[in-house]
């Protein structure tokens, strides 16, 4: 067998691709929500995908449904839950309808506190984005995200909760 036997097939070398833009995104997000407002990139994303809660049916989320918009385990999600409501950024209450549910709400601090990491939050990913851009095995992948954000209907057609973008 030969060094050129073990190379990596092109879809292997396509997913290599997308896994080091992911980490370099989160690790660019991670630092700038952390240095500027105190929040990992997880709890940001938690005070996103509650915040966009509504009254109406199957407004409110579950736990699982929470934990599935923010790529974490139902339990990592619910020890993450608990740490931003010790921080008072989030409360919890039972369903009205349903007293085994419960459900959880982003208080007026997780609010104010998520109006103001918005703009570091854009602003870093579109950081991390023009950086990876200028890796060249990055640069088809960085267009592609690049084209979705030019055509919305394209991108909301996604439908991915937790992502900005309707779920």
């Amino acid at each position: 067998m030969t060094t050129s036997d073990l190379a990596a097939t092109p879809l292997a070398q396509s997913w290599c691709a997308l896994s080091l833009l992911h980490s370099r995104i989160e690790t660019h997000l991670e630092g700038a929500l952390h240095t500027r407002h105190g929040l990992s990139a997880r709890e940001y994303a938690v005070l996103d995908v509650l915040s966009r809660q509504h009254d109406g049916e199957n407004g409110h989320l579950q736990m699982k449904q929470v934990a599935d918009a923010v790529a974490l385990s139902q339990s990592a999600t619910t020890r993450l839950v608990t740490r931003l409501e010790d921080r008072e950024l989030l409360s919890r209450y039972l369903c009205p309808t349903d007293r085994r549910g419960i459900y959880t709400n982003v208080t007026e601090a997780g609010l104010v506190l998520l109006r103001q990491a918005r703009p570091t939050y854009e602003g870093a990913l579109r950081e991390a984005l023009d950086l990876a851009g200028r890796d060249p095995r990055l640069t088809t992948l960085v267009a592609a995200v690049a084209s979705l954000e030019a055509s919305p209907l394209d991108a909301s057609s996604l439908r991915i909760p937790g992502c900005g973008l309707p779920g």
